[in-house]
């Protein structure tokens, strides 16, 4: 796996800047895995007691550890794409000179493998497939982030499936049932979506780089109308599971009534793609992550299914 063929943008400093890497790690990507983690957590159907330290290792493991290593390492294999879209950011701008951005990302990949034998073997074992998506996704010659079909698919599972159910495996000290790991990977499913319109800020960038996002191959507004489509359609069969299989009708309305929000968001993103894919990030997301716990609530007390 080759991640140092071409070289940075010269710089002045010789060492980063503390605030520069707080930005290459991007605080604000930690919340969707440590979200998913606190789901599994809560599908488990434990008692968090005798558990608060599996469960705080297991929260910072996901989010600022194994999520800020992926961000460190897409910096720095994006390198001359942000150099297009976002100059400004720290490797671009030689705020992290050198290959200082490729360091930081190896050493958080050592850190996180350490922190990962803390959670047993199925919190390691986790912890080491959550490695590899990551530079899978960004490095060559893998660099799956090329596809906008499996590039997206495997972060939507990275950052939703694995932490739900290595949540859920932890904290039970074995495997998930079988409807956890269902709506594990239902909102892993879901979240291509997700990530298709997170790279929508990345458009001009991809299209000079030959990253053949959804945004660039099909175009800001079909790519918006797929985005909604793998984003309601799995929520769309948890409802039915909860409400017409595991009989859990009150959480599976609480999903329709959260699903029915989101299309009204999804039409007004519709109307302007790019510009409102920002805006439906926060909006339509939130309603997206809220339904996860309900969900977690839900499945916690089915022992097994079928």
């Amino acid at each position: 796996m080759s991640v140092t063929t071409d070289l940075t943008p010269s710089a002045d400093r010789s060492v980063p800047e503390p605030r520069a890497v707080l930005t290459l790690l991007k605080p604000i990507t930690w919340f969707p895995p440590m979200w998913a983690y606190l789901c599994g957590a809560v599908s488990a159907g434990v008692a968090p007691s005798g558990h608060w330290f599996t469960l705080f290792i297991g929260v910072i493991l996901a989010g600022p550890i194994v999520c800020g290593m992926s961000q460190a390492a897409n910096d720095w294999c994006d390198r001359h794409v942000d150099a297009i879209n976002e100059p400004d950011r720290p490797i671009p701008s030689g705020r992290i000179p050198g290959r200082w951005g490729l360091w930081i990302a190896l050493a958080m990949s050592g850190l996180a493998a350490v922190l990962g034998m803390a959670l047993g073997p199925w919190g390691f074992g986790a912890t080491l497939v959550a490695i590899a998506a990551a530079w899978a996704y960004s490095a060559e010659p893998v660099r799956l982030k090329r596809s906008g079909l499996w590039g997206p698919g495997l972060v939507g599972l990275s950052y939703e499936s694995l932490p739900w159910f290595t949540g859920a495996a932890v904290l039970a000290a074995g495997a998930p049932s079988w409807p956890v790991i269902i709506v594990a990977l239902l909102y892993g499913v879901g979240a291509h979506g997700i990530m298709t319109l997170n790279d929508f800020k990345a458009l001009e960038g991809d299209r000079q780089m030959g990253v053949n996002s959804l945004p660039v191959t099909l175009g800001p507004e079909r790519a918006a109308k797929l985005a909604c489509v793998v984003m309601a359609v799995p929520q769309l069969v948890v409802f039915a599971l909860l409400y017409m299989v595991w009989d859990r009708p009150w959480h599976g309305l609480a999903i329709a009534v959260s699903l029915i929000a989101q299309l009204y968001a999804m039409q007004v993103l519709l109307r302007d793609p790019k510009g409102r894919a920002p805006w439906y990030n926060g909006v339509g997301v939130t309603l997206y992550v809220s339904g996860m716990m309900v969900t977690a609530f839900a499945v916690r007390s089915l022992e097994a299914w079928p």
